[in-house]
């Protein structure tokens, strides 16, 4: 059977879409936004690997204490515990949610992992 080079492309980036499952830490609601200083925003927060950390725009957040139940998601929802940002300043930030979580991150774009969980 002879494929069109389309449906090359078209495997090819399905199946590296596949190998990266959790390659970002975060999703639509918060992934292409990046929130002005003392602004909240809506953000799914991708908790399925634990809490290392999380992309706001183009930004790496690292948790200032990472979370983990030993299962990786960190007791809590999962894969994302919907809840809200809210950036302090332009290298702090707060996630809260509706369950009482909080959790503190600060810009470190150079320790931003390159593959999140397996």
């Amino acid at each position: 059977m002879t494929r069109r080079p389309g449906q090359i492309v078209l495997a090819l980036a399905l199946a590296a879409g596949a190998l990266t499952g959790c390659a970002r830490a975060d999703s639509g609601a918060g992934a292409d936004r990046t929130p002005t200083a003392g602004r909240t925003i809506a953000f799914d927060l991708y908790t399925h690997c634990g809490i290392e950390g999380t992309y706001i725009g183009s930004t790496w957040f690292a948790a200032d204490i990472p979370l983990s139940d030993g299962e990786g998601n960190a007791g809590w929802g999962n894969p994302y515990q919907h809840g809200t940002m809210t950036l302090k300043s332009e290298t702090e930030a707060v996630f809260t949610d509706d369950a009482g979580h909080e959790i503190v991150f600060h810009a470190r774009p150079e320790s931003a992992p390159k593959r999140l969980c397996a």
